[in-house]
């Protein structure tokens, strides 16, 4: 096969794969978005105000809402995606998108980072998008450098 063909080839791919991430991204951050719903459920629960949605990587997507207590034992939209995820029994995310009540986007909090890096010894490469109009990305390695557990995977 001649290099110039090859090259058109090699282009094609990269475009392909390119373009399938991109989509990714923007259905992550819509499934994110759709679940959206700020509320009181009582006067000690407010939920609904952030969503997460994550990517697992047999291209399964879940979905979270924060709940937020009065006594602090509520549960970030992240950790509730991932409580969905693990009730369906997966356990190995690719990429993550919380979206704000505005519709921005956010980085998970320490203890999501936490949570995150605990749950596969290929969580640092997670990948979580922090700005939605520039669709860059970091990985959670980046968020929590230096984690104090990955020995442990060995």
């Amino acid at each position: 096969m001649c290099l110039r063909r090859k090259r058109r080839i090699k282009d094609y791919l990269y475009g392909y794969n390119r373009r399938i991430n991109l989509m990714k991204w923007k259905e992550l951050y819509n499934n994110a978005r759709g679940k959206l719903n700020p509320r009181t459920i009582s006067p000690f629960i407010d939920a609904g105000g952030v969503a997460a949605a994550i990517l697992t990587d047999s291209g399964n997507v879940y979905t979270g809402v924060c709940i937020d207590t009065a006594c602090t034992l509520g549960m970030c939209a992240e950790r509730n995606a991932i409580a969905n995820m693990i009730t369906n029994g997966e356990s190995k995310i690719t990429k993550l998108v919380c979206v704000m009540s505005n519709g921005s986007v956010g980085s998970p909090c320490g203890a999501c980072r936490e949570y995150l890096m605990q749950l596969d010894k290929d969580s640092a490469c997670i990948e979580i998008l922090v700005n939605v109009e520039t669709e860059k990305t970091v990985k959670l390695s980046e968020l929590l450098p230096d984690w104090w557990g990955s020995d442990r995977f060995i």
